[in-house]
C-alpha cells in the first residue's frame, strides 16, 4: 500500500518550510519512526519520520525546494522493504557500458541529465562555468543534478584530452614547426561570485532585525565591569563546583542570575508592548544567544529565577550542544521576556546587540581584557568587560536602563549582594 509522507504542522506561525537533506534515497528501505528527511523552518530544522516500514518510491519534493504545510514530500510502499544495497547493485549492473569495441565510441555510462531536475545551486554553476548540460552525470535522488555533479563536468572538460599530448608523426614533426610556449592565462577563482539563495532561518533573522529597527526607538547604554572579585571566587571553588554540579562554573550563570535580579528591580525591561499597552511579565523566561549550524538563535532558559547556578550551566551547555548539530526544538525558541549575547566568545570588545521583538531589552556581553584602572588613587591592571544594555525607549527610560546595568554591574563586582538582597 502506498503512503504519503507529508510536512508536519511545526508550529501555529509556521506555513513553509524548506526540504534540507534527504536522509534516505529512492529505492532504500525505511523503518517505522526512522527519520527519512529535514525540514528547515524560520526558527530550526527537524527531522521528518517515517509512518511505516516499508521502502522509499518516489521523492516528490528535492532538497531546496519550498514546501506548504500538508504538502507532500515523498510516496513511500509500505512492507515493500527492498534492501537498498540490492536495488542499487541491480541499477549500476543495469547500466554499466559494455566492452567497446575496437573502432566504436563507447556508450554513455550513466543517463543523460533531465533538465527539469537541476538543483538552484547547479543551475547557478552551470551558469557560472558554460558547462553544457549534456556533459553533467547526474548523482542525486531520482537522477538530481547537483552542485558537484557540475564541479567535476567542468574539471573533466578542463583536463587536455589525451590525443593532444600524444607525440605527433614524423611526417608532422617535419612540416609543422614546434610551437612557442604560450604564456599562462591568468586565473579568475579569486574573482567568482557564488550564489545561494537565503534559507528560511536566515529570512526570518534578516526580517526581525529589520522589523526591530524600524518600529522600535532602540536606544544603547554601556557599562564596564571589574570582574577580579568574581574570577578569584570562582577560582577558589570551580573544583567544588563541579564535584557537586558535575560542570565548570561560568560567566553565563552569574549574568543570568544577575539580570534576574536587576529584572525584578527594573520590570520596565522585562515588559513588553503589545498594542497600545505595556504588558509586565511576572516571569523571567530568559534567551540565551548562541551559534548555531544554520545561523544565530536564541533558546529559552525558563523560569530562570528558579534555577541555580548549576541546573543554569547545565541548560546552555546542552543548548550549544545541541545548537551545532541542529537539534534544538521549536518549542524551545519561541518566547523570552529578555535575551542575553555574549559576543566575548568571538573576541568583541564591544557592541550594539539588537532587541529580540517583541522584548524591551537585550544584554550584550563583551570580551574580558586586562586594562589599567584606578583603583584607590592608584593605576592598577583589572580583567575588564565591557556590557551594552539595547533597550527599547518606548518601554524602557533611560533612567531605568542606567539603573538596570549599574545593578549587573554591581552584582558581579560584589556577588555576595545577591546572598544579602542588598
Amino acid at each position: 500500500m502506498s503512503i504519503e509522507l507529508k510536512v508536519p504542522a511545526v508550529g501555529e506561525s509556521i506555513t513553509e518550510v524548506v526540504v534540507g537533506e534527504w536522509l534516505k534515497a529512492e529505492g532504500e528501505a525505511v523503518r517505522l519512526d526512522e527519520p527519512v528527511v529535514v525540514l528547515e523552518t524560520d526558527k530550526a530544522t527537524l527531522e521528518v519520520p517515517s509512518p511505516a516500514d516499508g521502502r522509499l518510491v518516489r521523492i516528490v519534493k528535492a532538497a531546496g525546494d519550498k514546501a506548504l504545510i500538508g504538502d507532500v514530500l515523498a510516496i513511500l510502499e509500505e512492507g515493500a522493504a527492498a534492501p537498498a544495497v540490492l536495488a542499487t547493485s541491480s541499477a549500476a549492473a543495469s547500466t554499466a557500458p559494455s566492452p567497446a569495441m575496437p573502432g566504436t565510441s563507447p556508450e554513455p555510462s550513466a543517463p543523460a541529465a533531465d533538465p527539469t531536475k537541476v538543483m538552484p545551486a547547479a543551475r547557478s554553476e552551470l551558469d557560472r562555468t558554460g558547462v553544457p548540460l549534456s556533459a553533467v552525470t547526474p548523482t542525486g535522488p531520482g537522477g538530481r543534478v547537483l552542485k558537484e555533479d557540475v564541479v567535476r563536468a567542468a574539471e573533466a572538460s578542463a583536463r587536455p584530452a589525451p590525443s593532444a599530448a600524444a607525440a605527433p608523426s614524423p611526417a608532422a614533426s617535419s612540416s609543422t614547426p614546434a610551437p612557442h610556449p604560450s604564456t599562462p592565462t591568468p586565473t579568475t577563482d579569486d574573482r567568482r561570485d557564488e550564489v545561494v539563495p537565503m534559507t528560511l532561518m536566515r529570512r526570518r533573522i534578516a526580517e526581525r532585525l529589520v522589523s526591530a529597527q524600524q518600529q522600535a526607538a532602540l536606544l544603547t547604554t554601556f557599562n564596564e565591569i571589574d570582574l577580579s572579585t568574581f574570577l578569584g571566587l570562582r577560582k577558589r571553588v570551580q573544583d567544588a563546583f563541579v564535584a557537586r554540579h558535575g560542570v565548570k562554573l561560568g560567566l553565563m550563570s552569574m549574568f543570568v542570575k544577575a539580570a534576574v535580579d536587576a529584572l525584578q528591580r527594573i520590570p520596565q525591561v522585562n515588559a513588553e508592548i503589545r498594542g497600545d499597552a505595556i504588558v509586565y511579565h511576572h516571569y523571567y523566561d530568559i534567551g540565551i544567544a548562541v551559534g548555531g549550524g544554520r545561523g544565530l538563535v536564541v533558546p529559552v532558559l525558563r523560569d530562570a529565577d528558579r534555577l541555580g547556578l548549576g541546573a543554569i550551566e547545565h541548560a546552555i551547555a546542552d543548548f550549544g550542544k545541541r545548537a551545532q548539530s541542529n537539534r534544538l526544538e521549536l518549542h524551545e525558541l519561541l518566547g523570552g521576556t529578555f535575551t542575553i549575547s555574549n559576543g566575548g566568545v568571538y573576541g568583541s570588545l564591544m557592541s550594539t546587540p539588537i532587541v529580540n521583538p517583541p522584548q524591551s531589552g537585550v544584554l550584550g556581553m563583551h570580551a574580558i581584557q586586562d586594562r589599567p584602572v584606578a583603583r584607590d588613587g592608584q593605576v592598577v591592571i583589572r580583567p575588564m568587560m565591557y556590557v551594552a544594555l539595547t533597550y527599547d525607549h518606548r518601554v524602557v527610560d533611560g533612567r531605568e536602563a542606567v539603573t538596570f546595568l549599574k545593578r549587573i554591574k554591581e552584582v558581579l563586582e560584589d556577588p555576595a549582594r545577591l546572598i544579602l538582597e542588598v
